[in-house]
């Protein structure tokens, strides 16, 4: 796929995205069923696998030779050089409850590294939109992220995987040692948004591990697309699979690489 396939790939994706917002936001707080998958805190409903389907069948008519791996049940062409990777309803337990902090995340690999990042906020009807090389853009306006130079000014994200339950101690270090170094350290549940809100500037800085591609390929093209920089915990280039992500402007990014060397990683469950 060339460039201008890249952007077709993105347009289709936001049209996609918009039509499985529609659903999510008609039945938010109240889906019929609530089910578990890997853990007693990992929810499932029937709208994350009804957007699943609207997703995968919209995109699929479109580009019928390109892969799928969704979050909820659906995986094609596992061995095509491009593949879609989707999380229908990122933010599910916000969207169990009622809580209007969750979003659709779309994102299109090349050879497992993300290309093409869309993420959905179908409550604010925000459209975060990204293609390799081609900028990042909020509702058509390009994104950037934000340009303070110190950790201390800044406000950031992160999450909790189940494994926190079994291994707390190293999520209270991290949580520790960013809280009492920036303004503040939010929970907003939702991996996607977070990454988004890195990218626009709202947020300047993001960390969790345990994390699933489906949760962090679009808002890394975003983030990296906005002048912001993506690494694993180490500092490497993020590894889809391994799950440890940390996204800054990039100016703060030694800072938070070196809160996070206050505690080894928690032992993943994954």
């Amino acid at each position: 796929m060339s460039n201008p396939s890249l952007i077709r790939c993105r347009d289709a994706a936001i049209q996609a995205a918009h039509r499985a917002g529609r659903l999510l936001a008609a039945r938010r707080g109240r889906p019929k069923t609530v089910r578990t998958k890997r853990s007693d805190i990992d929810l499932v409903t029937e709208i994350d696998r009804a957007s699943e389907r609207l997703i995968y069948e919209a995109l699929r008519r479109r580009f019928p030779g390109v892969g799928f791996q969704g979050e909820e049940r659906i995986r094609t062409n596992p061995e095509a050089p491009f593949r879609w990777c989707v999380d229908p309803v990122d933010g599910t337990t916000n969207f169990v409850h009622g809580v209007p902090v969750f979003a659709i995340s779309i994102a299109l690999l090349h050879q497992d590294r993300p290309v093409v990042g869309v993420v959905y906020d179908p409550v604010q009807r925000e459209t975060f939109a990204a293609v390799r090389g081609r900028g990042a853009w909020l509702n058509g306006r390009r994104m950037h992220v934000s340009r303070i130079r110190r950790m201390r000014r800044g406000l950031l994200s992160t999450g909790f995987s189940e494994n926190f339950r079994h291994h707390p101690a190293p999520y209270l270090r991290w949580f520790q040692a960013f809280q009492s170094r920036c303004h503040a350290v939010r929970r907003m549940g939702c991996t996607s948004l977070s990454l988004a809100y890195v990218a626009c500037g709202r947020q300047d800085g993001f960390y969790e591990q345990d994390l699933w591609p489906w949760d962090i390929a679009a808002g890394i093209v975003l983030v990296e697309e906005a002048s912001g920089r993506v690494t694993d915990f180490r500092g490497r280039p993020v590894c889809l699979e391994d799950g440890r992500v940390v996204a800054s402007n990039r100016l703060i990014h030694a800072e938070m690489l070196a809160c996070l060397s206050v505690s080894a990683p928690a032992p993943s469950q994954r």
